[in-house]
């Protein structure tokens, strides 16, 4: 138990992680009990060991060891290799329940004890805003302005079914539950429960049997919800007023922020790019669920702060704004008539369930008293909650605003009837295929995708003035055109019914022209979602947001903006957005085609430049980051992540998605959730508000920093493309040596691992790209590439090594972007590990190849670590942050032999995957196990 007595002496120093050691040997031993039980003696020994000899592998670079591990593995049975897999699985999964409840602990230990504020935290961003002079003004003005927005995006990465992660939230309350002050008879219920339910955790598939749906992502997404976003989201509210009120020195009642400047997003249902099955259905039936989950929310806290306001006029006032609100509800019978509060809610319930029936909601558990009209938005029943909190503020009763009712106000203004906005996103390829169809049968142009750059936007611009639209309802067109015009119309329905905040984005991937753009503005034109006044001005309701994703496009991007904006009636469109406009930048694709290092440059400077460029057209830039799970698709911590930007770039607005398993990690826990949420916030306000170094020699210090880190770039950009994309037989390497080809056949998520069917790396997408290199353990994304470019810039002829060397540790000391670069890489490399990829190599049949390109790779990695110690002065990974570094190596005894078995059943299964009929099932699901199990231990995998 944690007690402000010992979180003192634990912060001061003793064994701080002797409780999460002790949840982690708790943990273990009940798995090793349940298999006992469900498997056996034998299959437990067998574990064991695999588990000592994985050991004795890794600790002694043992070659007897791994010996025996080939033998132990090559004679297990079909039925004794799925158990195996089985249990180290569920180890990493266990493990990572612990420290999660350990970070709470730690978190709660801190604050019991009086603690200083912790880095990521509001408290230690506003003390460290007020040091620098930033006024209250100033951070008033923030929160009104500012939209963070975590976008919830699905991806083939996300190993979790939810009947497991449900079995895992419940495990975590009841290991919360130890740190309690318990009897022995409450303890004994305690440990009988979580053997329960390790035991519901072995007896539930791991898999699914079929292809997950856009609609089981939809459902997945929305748990999270339950689980912490509804309830998480608008305390934090309360408590960020109240850090700002204790920080600059006030007393009572802390000053509202009524603006919600934090909103969630999604993609789940509205992202067509590659995926087949998005389309208008799927946007229908994602806001319908949206609506249903946040109705039925507000529907339950209104009954409960029913029976919990039995407030009675005979004992106190209520104003006449709710004693109107009371007199209209459907409930008038006497024993509550003089319970205004309770009628109020009665009518208010009613409401919001005709409210909810209008919106598509068919399960209405409770029933209510009578018929009422639906509101007619969010805005009217929040305003319907305010006369409730005015009332009981005016009439002594403020103290029971707070418990519920001012975080159901809350969660009102935030979450509407919608929840989170639904973006839309396309690639520009697609639009430019409608829109020549179009053209072609309106008989404007032949071959619109024939012309130059000039014409299209020429015609593009023309077609824009024009009143009149393409599409005919009496000509027949492609299934292409028809679902994409169906879908910018459910856009249009899907506004009307839900609100303005349910869809007002459209991204466009692979926007590499400025006619990319103007194409979706027709496509809205012919959908009506373009529409012009009388007096001729246009109206847009979906902002048009270009995806610059590849080297070229990061490359391309601030010249395209800048021609945009220049155009008259685009600059009167973003007028009408409120002077703002957004950009996505992607981290996947851009690392992919360049490699971390240069992939991280090529987004910095197309900020930089991006900055520049709204500056001088007096438009406020909103970036949104498609980062990813792993650091080589712009993973990482998000807080240093949103520190290291280049200044300007933040400026109290930022979206960026949250992908895959991720989101699991992130959210499926409340504390942890809320947590990884006050760290964006937190992040943003740091970003946004610090002063900028200003003065000319710290300007002139980060034009050299820049200087030096173009030539590093130019040279870790030859030398991963010289790899991926330039030696002969690398992708016959990659498809043998990593699991790539069973991770495009497991039932991860509802899009393609593919964009095209074929094996080029081109075609490939980023995310199983990235998924492939962490199962084999060599994380390649992450880190290639910065060995040769750092040692060739060090040693380039006529330099003085010395010189450059103590440039480059002066630019890790104090330059946030690179110091945020090199410690992600660290990151990846405390995962990566030479000697369980070198097992993987082993699968690819050719020894030529696979002798030179794993040579090539292992010696890039050395040179990469000797260069990295040698800039930073750690000889160790993770120096700097000594619980993950723990975290990571107390894994390795439970993620080494995943590592060894899926080896071993890979080769089992390409053995005879030519062969009909010989393909052995529980060789397939043992593969897929394993492949979940190491995603679940290194904890950002996509």
């Amino acid at each position: 138990m944690v007690t402000p007595e010992n979180a003192i002496s634990e912060t001061a120093g003793v064994d701080k992680d002797a409780p999460l050691k002790e949840d982690i040997r708790l943990l273990g031993r009940l798995l090793g009990d349940v298999l006992r039980e469900q498997e056996g003696e034998e299959v437990f020994s067998v574990v064991e060991t695999i588990r000592q000899t994985a050991v004795r592998f890794r600790r002694e670079a043992d070659a007897g060891a791994a010996k025996e591990l080939d033998g132990m593995l090559k004679i297990l049975t079909r039925d004794q290799t799925i158990s195996v897999v089985r249990a180290f699985s569920y180890f990493s999964h266990l493990a990572n329940i612990a420290e999660d409840q350990h970070h709470i602990r730690r978190r709660r230990a801190h604050l019991l004890a009086g603690s200083k504020p912790q880095q990521g935290s509001v408290s230690f961003a506003l003390c460290k805003l007020q040091n620098a002079g930033v006024q209250e003004s100033a951070v008033a003005g923030f929160f009104k302005n500012a939209l963070i927005s975590p976008v919830l995006t699905a991806h083939p990465t996300e190993v979790q079914r939810k009947s497991i992660l449900d079995a895992e939230h419940e495990i975590a309350r009841l290991l919360a539950e130890r740190d309690l002050p318990l009897t022995p008879k409450e303890r004994a219920a305690n440990l009988h429960l979580l053997r329960a339910k390790v035991a519901t955790l072995w007896q539930t598939r791991m898999l699914r049997y079929t292809k997950l749906t856009v609609a089981d992502e939809i459902e997945n997404a929305l748990s999270y919800y339950r689980i912490t976003f509804l309830r998480e989201l608008p305390a934090m509210y309360d408590d960020i007023e109240m850090d700002i009120a204790l920080q600059y020195g006030h007393e009572g009642t802390p000053a509202p922020i009524n603006a919600p400047y934090m909103q969630m997003g999604s993609w789940i249902g509205g992202d067509r790019d590659g995926n087949p099955n998005v389309n208008a259905g799927t946007m229908r039936h994602a806001l319908e669920r949206q609506a249903a989950t946040i109705l039925d929310f507000y529907l339950d806290e209104c009954h409960t702060l029913g029976a919990e306001l039995s407030i009675s006029t005979l004992m106190v006032k209520c104003t006449p704004a709710l004693q109107a609100l009371a007199d209209a509800s459907p409930d008038q019978t006497d024993h509550r008539a003089d319970e205004p509060y309770r009628r109020a809610l009665i009518g208010i319930y009613a409401r919001l369930a005709s409210s909810a029936r209008a919106l598509g909601a068919s399960n209405i558990l409770r029933k209510e008293v009578g018929h009422a009209e639906p509101y007619a938005g969010p805005a009217e029943f929040s305003a319907d909650l305010q006369v409730l909190i005015d009332s009981l503020n005016a009439n002594h009763a403020g103290v029971m605003v707070k418990p519920r009712l001012a975080t159901l106000k809350r969660a009102a203004d935030i979450f509407g009837f919608h929840l989170a906005s639904l973006d839309m996103r396309q690639s520009s390829d697609i639009h430019e295929k409608v829109l020549a169809e179009l053209f072609s049968r309106a008989g404007v142009v032949a071959d619109y995708a024939a012309m130059d750059e000039d014409g299209k936007v020429k015609l593009l611009l023309a077609e824009l003035a024009q009143p009149r639209l393409l599409y005919s309802p009496y000509i027949d067109y492609s299934e292409q055109t028809v679902s994409e015009l169906a879908v910018l119309g459910a856009a249009r329905d899907i506004r009307q019914r839900y609100g303005a905040r349910a869809i007002r984005n459209y991204i466009i991937s692979h926007t590499e022209t400025v006619s990319d753009l103007l194409e979706v503005l027709v496509l809205q034109q012919e959908s009506g979602l373009l529409r012009r006044t009388r007096d001729g001005a246009a109206h847009l309701d979906l902002m048009v947001i270009p995806l610059f994703e590849t080297i070229p496009d990061l490359q391309r991007a601030a010249g395209i903006m800048e021609s945009m904006m220049a155009i008259p009636m685009v600059r009167q469109l973003i007028r009408q957005q409120g002077e703002e406009q957004e950009v996505m930048l992607g981290y996947s694709d851009s690392n992919k085609d360049g490699g971390f290092l240069t992939s991280n440059w090529e987004l910095y400077k197309a900020e930089v430049r991006l900055v520049e460029v709204f500056a001088q057209a007096g438009v406020k830039l909103r970036l949104f980051h498609g980062r990813g799970g792993t650091v080589g698709r712009g993973g990482g911590p998000s807080y240093e992540a949103i520190l290291a930007q280049p200044k300007g770039t933040v400026n109290g607005q930022i979206r960026l998605t949250e992908q895959g398993e991720i989101i699991a990690s992130k959210f499926s826990n409340a504390e942890i959730g809320r947590r990884n949420l006050e760290l964006l916030v937190a992040a943003t306000l740091e970003a946004s508000l610090l002063p900028p170094p200003s003065d000319a020699a710290q300007m002139a210090q980060l034009a050299g920093f820049e200087a030096v880190m173009a030539d590093i770039s130019d040279r870790a950009y030859r030398a991963y493309r010289d790899l991926v994309y330039e030696t002969p037989g690398f992708t016959d390497y990659f498809f043998a040596a990593t699991p790539i080809a069973e991770i495009a056949e497991l039932n991860l998520g509802s899009r393609p691992a593919s964009r095209k069917a074929t094996r080029r790396i081109e075609d490939l997408r980023a995310i199983p790209w990235g998924f492939s290199w962490g199962q084999c353990r060599l994380l390649l994304p992450g880190w290639y590439g910065f060995g040769s470019a750092i040692g060739g810039w060090v040693r380039d002829v006529g330099s003085d090594s010395n010189e450059r060397l103590a440039q480059l540790r002066d630019m890790y000391q104090h330059w946030p972007f690179f110091a945020t670069l090199l410690s992600n890489m660290d990151m990846v490399l405390a995962k990566t590990d030479l000697a369980i990829a070198s097992r993987y190599a082993q699968l690819v049949p050719d020894e030529e190849l696979r002798t030179r390109i794993f040579k090539r790779i292992t010696q890039e990695h050395a040179d990469t670590l000797a260069c990295l110690q040698a800039i930073t002065g750690n000889t160790d990974r993770l120096a700097g942050n000594p619980l993950l570094a723990r975290s990571i190596q107390n894994r390795f005894a439970y993620l080494d032999p995943l590592n060894h078995l899926q080896v071993e059943l890979i080769k089992r299964h390409r053995s005879v995957a030519h062969e009909p009929g010989k393909v052995d099932a529980r060789v397939h699901r043992g593969i897929h196990l394993s492949i979940n199990g190491v995603a679940a231990g290194l904890r950002n995998t996509g």
